[in-house]
């Protein structure tokens, strides 16, 4: 969730509101720029929400981002370690390349990866500071590459 809120950064970052979208929680910091990135990584890529939030990513975040609903990979129950997502990443996955950009990549992660034969890239992003342009314009090329 600290791909698009960056909720490590000790401050709002500029760019980005803050929404209070689970009462009693902190706020998710939110930009909506990221929207138009996400649509267009769509024109490459096949979205997919992999998160805890699971389809309260749909109803929650998306809306934010002008984004339809996407496809939400099921995660184990809450709470899991970063781990716990790399067997239903990888299920979901299956032998289709991949681009994986988490804020809580592991060791495992990494190395399921390298070693899996088809391509991947894993992308891991600050949660200080979340998506950024050049994270973007990395799938991008990567995308370009395997045409």
């Amino acid at each position: 969730d600290g791909v698009l809120n960056p909720f490590a950064a000790p401050a709002c970052p500029p760019g980005y509101a803050e929404h209070v979208l689970f009462p009693g929680e902190e706020p998710v910091r939110v930009c909506a720029g990221h929207g138009d990135w996400l649509r267009e990584l769509g024109s490459r890529f096949t979205l997919v929400w992999a998160t805890a939030w699971q389809e309260e990513a749909n109803r929650r975040l998306a809306p934010l981002l002008g984004l339809d609903a996407l496809p939400v990979i099921p995660m184990p129950p809450l709470p899991f370690p970063p781990e716990g997502k790399l067997p239903a990443v990888s299920h979901y996955a299956g032998t289709r390349p991949l681009a994986w950009l988490d804020d809580a990549l592991t060791p495992e992660a990494h190395s399921w990866a390298a070693a899996r034969g088809v391509p991947a890239l894993l992308l891991d992003i600050n949660p200080a500071i979340g998506l950024t342009r050049p994270d973007v314009d990395q799938c991008l090329t990567w995308a370009a590459s395997l045409a």
